[in-house]
């Protein structure tokens, strides 16, 4: 117990306080403009930002995944909200939702994110990064209308839209950009090295607040106007709602949107947990039953406190990780900081510009969605490369789930496509008084046999020698390789001398970091 609190406190001095700050500061603007797109009072989102921190990664096993409102769910969240007709109401739902994600962890149902193939969540990735990028054009310029972006993919290749926001372009806004998104390229420099135990988002955002108070003294042209700052209304927490529990049995309603909440909020965090965990350096794997039990655990909670539904959500699981974050103690920092600024602190929130956060972003939009990563998935062939690009483009024309939806058959059109056959041998001997095994692959092997062959090598007893022929295989998946090359990293750590026939290591590609 004492080395594990060791263990925390030193990667938390050392990486995770720096990371829990830099995601607090993406995490405070878009708590809030979930709570306002999904037609909720504003303290939700806050709230449901700090319930994620705080309760749902001190039960979660992630080391890097960050849970708060999702922008995935603000559809679903605001119909349910109008068609309930009473945010009392609806809270209910919302604690139904939790208590389904809370069964589907106990009955064990989590590792059905395994059979996601990995062409598809890296598209899934890639999508997030260019709407993030997107989403956050508007802001950067300063223009203040919050439904910019209003039919997805027309949008975004629409010169009419591009007209209209050169027409709303507020030069203070412009400027502050500019200068966070040159000082965050700047401080990712090797000179920038003395400076790294200071996250960068800090600096973007001390910087705006000098220019933004330096534009007000100066009774300058370029002052932002009050709609192009943060704003947190003093008193925030002193209008909570709670569920009206006289009311969870008069209406069908509550409970089908409950359960649909439920599953999609699952899905969503299976999702990002498996994109996240790719995003990992050290390749830890999530255990993704707890996290359905924590995440049910912190939604039976936001229902019960007032708060809209959360999920994992890779937008702050990427900023988490682009911050260098070792532990789930940068996360817990994350929800920490949520509460107390918000408490203590509103009226310097207040002067932050969304300028600089929307940088932050941009950023991190773009680091989820490399040229790099485009043309590593080129080159690995069209079986992976169009699962690729398709996930991308439907996420784009519609949304989320129905991307990864449509990814995944199409990536199942292929398995099909190429015959195939789940099969491999295991034989395990004693040679000179060492335990070794062999794992036989034969035939064709696809993403399919993933979840059966990650539990396999788990098993593998440190101090062992280890063979996986792979020499009579017609077919190996992309998958099964990228698994195979990620365990030889766990093999040096658990002394397993371990020999490859037939199988080629490929690199494993991480989005953010490649």
């Amino acid at each position: 117990m004492k080395r594990t609190f060791k263990y925390y406190r030193i990667m938390w001095l050392r990486h995770d306080l720096a990371a829990g700050l830099a995601v607090f500061l993406v995490a405070l603007p878009l708590c809030l403009g979930i709570a306002l797109a999904s037609g909720a009072p504003l303290y939700a989102g806050l709230l449901s930002g700090i319930i994620g921190g705080i309760m749902v990664a001190s039960i979660s096993a992630s080391p890097l995944a960050v849970s708060g409102p999702a922008a995935g769910l603000t559809t679903v969240v605001a119909g349910s909200i109008i068609t309930l007709g009473n945010y009392h109401v609806f809270l209910l739902a919302v604690i139904i939702a939790g208590a389904f994600q809370l069964l589907l962890g106990l009955l064990k149902l989590g590792s059905i994110a395994n059979y996601f193939p990995s062409a598809v969540i890296k598209g899934m990735l890639a999508a997030i990064g260019i709407m993030l990028i997107a989403k956050q054009l508007p802001l950067s310029i300063g223009y203040d209308q919050p439904d910019f972006w209003t039919s997805g993919l027309h949008d975004l290749f629409s010169p009419k839209k591009y007209q209209a926001l050169t027409q709303h372009i507020s030069k203070g806004s412009l400027i502050i950009t500019l200068f966070s998104l040159a000082l965050l390229v700047l401080l990712q420099r090797p000179f920038a090295k003395k400076l790294a135990n200071t996250p960068a988002p800090l600096f973007v955002v001390a910087t705006g607040i000098v220019f933004s108070v330096i534009f007000i003294n100066t009774n300058s042209v370029l002052t932002l106007k009050p709609d192009q700052l943060v704003n947190i209304p003093a008193g925030l927490f002193s209008n909570i709602s709670f569920p009206a529990f006289d009311q969870l049995f008069s209406n069908t309603q509550i409970w089908k949107d409950g359960v649909v909440i439920g599953l999609l909020a699952s899905l969503e965090t299976l999702l990002c947990i498996e994109a996240v965990d790719k995003l990992d350096k050290h390749n830890r794997i999530t255990p993704v039953n707890r996290e359905l039990i924590a995440q049910g655990i912190g939604n039976i909670t936001c229902g019960l406190l007032g708060a809209i539904p959360l999920t994992a959500v890779v937008v702050r699981g990427a900023a988490n990780v682009d911050a260098g974050a070792r532990t789930k103690t940068a996360a817990i920092t994350h929800g920490v900081l949520l509460l107390l600024a918000v408490l203590l602190i509103p009226f310097i929130l207040n002067l932050i510009p969304f300028a600089s956060l929307s940088a932050i972003l941009l950023v991190t939009g773009y680091n989820l969605t490399k040229p790099k990563l485009y043309k590593n998935m080129f080159s690995l062939g069209w079986k992976q490369f169009l699962p690729f690009v398709l996930t991308i483009i439907v996420i784009l024309a519609t949304d989320l789930l129905i991307g990864v939806s449509i990814g995944l058959l199409f990536s199942i059109y292929f398995i099909i496509q190429n015959n195939f056959r789940a099969e491999y041998r295991i034989t395990r001997t004693v040679i000179h008084g060492i335990e070794t095994e062999l794992i036989k692959l034969n035939s064709n092997v696809t993403f399919l046999n993933k979840v059966k062959l990650k539990k396999t090598l788990d098993e593998v007893s440190p101090y062992t020698a280890l063979t996986i022929d792979g020499s009579n295989c017609n077919f190996i998946d992309y998958d099964i390789l990228e698994t195979i090359s990620e365990f030889t990293t766990k093999a040096k750590d658990r002394h397993i001398e371990l020999h490859l026939i037939g199988i080629k290591a490929v690199e494993v590609a991480h989005s953010l970091h490649a």
